[in-house]
């Protein structure tokens, strides 16, 4: 076996005793053996004791370079994803790419420098690359309206969409967090859920309005009839419902009345309306299951001049001290 190689089997087993998600475990894996791949194509490199920043430096050149696709990591891949087909193949790679790839190589480099694997560390004075921000895709109140009251409700899986929409849109729970919800999560008293991420297994407690909640019992009520599944939002035949085909259903809806939506864009709508409505930024972190507001606010913060005006409006020292 490589020394590359050996020490990349060793880090996987480290991020599994962390218990890592799948897809954390696949980004750190996909990231290395491409950088791997390009250091032996390139530099004849196998040793880790080897690799400079020098070398760092020249795979992001190269990174910019190359454009999408045209490298893999595993031969046996292009018979699954086959990026030959891909139109955007051979398109620049995106910062926020490149970014996520010098971010899983520093956290490998870190881990052999812990380890005394190697004496120097190479990624000590590499540079994160800041990518651009890009506005997050909003729905509208009335594109919102438009694809609700299409939603036929006297069908099961119809019924069981709508009343997911609306829960997302008022909680901001994330898809997988929708799917995975169970009736012993609700907590009609409080008006509370208690949310499990299925990234990381940690709980959080979200909060839905009255309103809502004369919607959740009507619901409970409705699937009780059909189905004696552990699940809020069961498929038919009782089990989980997959996020994939949520996600399908949702789009399909959309594309009955022309606007295009996802269950993602559901969430960015609750944290931005939100916000306008008075609400905070610590509290919106923690609703929406972020490791801290600074975080949250980086992903939150596209406002047009008419929304601030109006929150302006809503908050003005003036009119609140009357004076």
């Amino acid at each position: 076996m490589k020394n590359f190689e050996f020490h990349l089997d060793n880090f996987m087993l480290y991020c599994e005793s962390k218990h890592l998600s799948r897809k954390t475990m696949r980004s750190y894996d996909q990231t290395l053996r491409l950088f791997q791949y390009y250091l032996e194509a390139e530099h004849k490199i196998t040793e880790v004791k080897d690799i400079r920043s020098g070398h760092i430096r020249m795979y992001i050149k190269y990174l910019r370079e190359r454009g999408k696709y045209t490298v893999v990591s595993n031969e046996k891949s292009m018979d699954l994803n086959y990026p030959d087909r891909r139109t955007d193949k051979g398109n620049q790679v995106s910062d926020t790419t490149i970014s996520n790839y010098i971010r899983n190589i520093k956290v490998f480099f870190n881990f052999l420098y812990k380890e005394r694997e190697i004496q120097e560390n190479p990624v000590k004075n590499i540079e994160n690359v800041k990518p651009k921000r890009k506005q997050k895709s909003l729905l509208t109140r009335e594109e919102l309206q438009k694809v609700l009251k299409q939603i036929d409700t006297s069908k099961f899986h119809e019924y069981r969409l709508w009343m997911q929409v609306r829960l997302i849109i008022d909680t901001g729970i994330r898809a997988g967090e929708c799917c995975n919800l169970k009736p012993e999560d609700m907590d009609f008293k409080h008006n509370s859920l208690l949310i499990t991420n299925p990234k990381n297994n940690k709980e959080r407690y979200v909060y839905f309005s009255f309103k809502l909640g004369r919607d959740l019992k009507q619901w409970a009520k409705y699937r009780d009839r059909f189905s004696d599944s552990e699940y809020v939002f069961p498929t038919t035949r009782g089990t989980k419902q997959d996020i994939r085909n949520f996600e399908r259903a949702l789009r399909t809806a959309g594309e009955r009345v022309g606007v295009k939506i996802h269950p993602h864009q559901l969430r960015n709508n609750f944290a931005k309306f939100y916000l306008l409505n008075g609400g905070d930024w610590v509290s919106l972190s923690r609703i929406l299951g972020h490791s801290s507001a600074e975080v949250t606010q980086k992903h939150y913060l596209d406002f047009t001049d008419d929304e601030i005006r109006d929150k302006y409006l809503k908050h003005s020292p003036i009119q609140l001290l009357d004076i």
